[in-house]
């Protein structure tokens, strides 16, 4: 570990370029961080401390910065949420990371606690299995459209697929499909990380009769058929939510249905067949298994229904 002769100010830039380079981070990831460090140089430019170096910056600094979001206030004059709060320090942790992975002497990271809001806490919407059935079964598939929404709802389902993943499908990644029962897929997902996902035998089975009526020579695998242009007819992410919010409204499942929520049905009920929190961070490319920690809750709260229901020995008497 050595001394830097570099300020923290001047370290952000090279940063970023290792979130892009090293971390392979998305553009977006980076404009967060970049945005988020900046609210840490006003601070440092306030607190008259510009010229600090990642070896000077002490405990006590970063509880002042701490003292400052809690602080601060967004338009409207409300306190910044503590669920922003932690965006911010997630990107001082960060910074305080690149320092040990270059060797600069610095703060650890872990010295940085996010601070918990139980009222902000992450929840997941889900279907169960007869309603996920009522939704994939709403589409009228004698019509074309109907057709390709079947296809695109059981897509959803069986693979666990982003909405962003499911858009960007090409109709030449299925061009073999004809004798095969189901199908592994190589996807990029989120940050460009790359992924195998599975489509089932049922869905793969509504997928050919998809592809059996396309008489285009489109790049896309789920296109607009009432596209006036020739140029891009292939679905974008609105459109697919407005899919799947139309077949919600049909089929009388929860109005919060949505592309989401078919990904967090097909994690929930991987769990509750009892699949390993390993195997299903896999599944939906998750980079760290705290993202997928929070299908936990779920399978949680149905053990401890069920311990109610059936320990008969745990009943008051």
């Amino acid at each position: 570990m050595q001394k830097s002769n570099k300020t923290i100010i001047e370290y952000i830039p090279d940063f970023l370029d290792y979130c892009e380079v090293e971390k392979g981070l998305s553009d977006k990831t980076q404009e967060n961080y970049k945005r988020y460090l900046d609210k840490f140089v006003y601070w440092l430019k306030a607190s008259k401390k510009t010229g600090l170096m990642p070896h000077e910056l002490s405990s006590e600094d970063i509880w002042a910065y701490r003292l400052h979001l809690s602080r601060s206030r967004v338009k409207g004059g409300l306190l910044l949420k503590k669920s922003t709060q932690n965006y911010y320090l997630i990107a001082l942790r960060a910074i305080l990371g690149y320092f040990v992975a270059k060797d600069v002497v610095s703060v650890p990271p872990d010295k940085i606690v996010l601070p918990k809001d139980g009222r902000n806490e992450k929840t997941v919407k889900f279907l169960n299995l007869d309603q996920v059935e009522k939704l994939l079964m709403a589409p009228k598939t004698a019509e074309k459209d109907g057709l390709r929404d079947r296809a695109i709802l059981e897509s959803l389902f069986s693979t666990g697929l982003r909405i962003a993943e499911l858009v960007a499908l090409n109709k030449e990644q299925f061009g073999n499909i004809k004798d095969k029962k189901d199908l592994e897929l190589g996807v990029i997902g989120k940050g460009s990380h790359p992924r195998t996902v599975y489509f089932s035998e049922r869905a793969l089975s509504w997928i050919k009769k998809y592809l059996e009526i396309r008489q285009d020579k489109e790049k896309a695998l789920f296109t607009n058929f009432r596209s006036r242009s020739d140029a891009d007819t292939r679905l974008t992410a609105r459109s697919i939510e407005r899919i799947v919010k139309k077949y919600a409204l049909l089929a009388g499942v929860p109005i919060f249905t949505s592309p989401h929520t078919l990904r967090h049905s097909y994690a929930t009920d991987l769990l509750n067949q009892g699949v390993d929190i390993r195997a299903i961070q896999e599944f939906l490319g998750h980079r760290n298994i705290a993202t997928t920690q929070i299908y936990t809750h779920v399978t949680n709260k149905r053990l401890r229904d069920v311990h109610r229901q059936f320990h008969s020995l745990g009943k008051d008497k």
